[in-house]
């Protein structure tokens, strides 16, 4: 699936991923490729992003903690759309 992580200040994020967990106001949730379109609002903790190719530019990268299962990046909250394989991400 394609993930778009997109903050005030820049576009943080864009690329091919395998998952990706979101700190949903209901509690965490875990969004893969062909997942039923969804909006929901998000709260204070990590978007964890997984996949085979990673690639963060230089300028975002500290935003970003890297482990071997992908990378996390902290949000105070925000907002998802997910439909048709695309997931974009509004993150404060």
């Amino acid at each position: 699936m394609y993930l778009e992580i997109v903050s005030p200040e820049a576009t943080l994020f864009r690329g091919d991923v395998t998952s990706v967990t979101v700190p949903g106001v209901n509690g965490e949730f875990e969004m893969l490729t062909n997942h039923a379109p969804i909006v929901s609002i998000l709260k204070e903790g990590h978007v964890k992003v997984t996949g085979t190719n990673i690639q963060l530019e230089e300028d975002v990268e500290a935003k970003f903690t890297k482990s071997d299962k992908g990378v996390w990046l902290a949000i105070n909250s925000g907002t998802i759309e997910m439909k048709d394989n695309k997931l974009i991400i509004l993150a404060d």
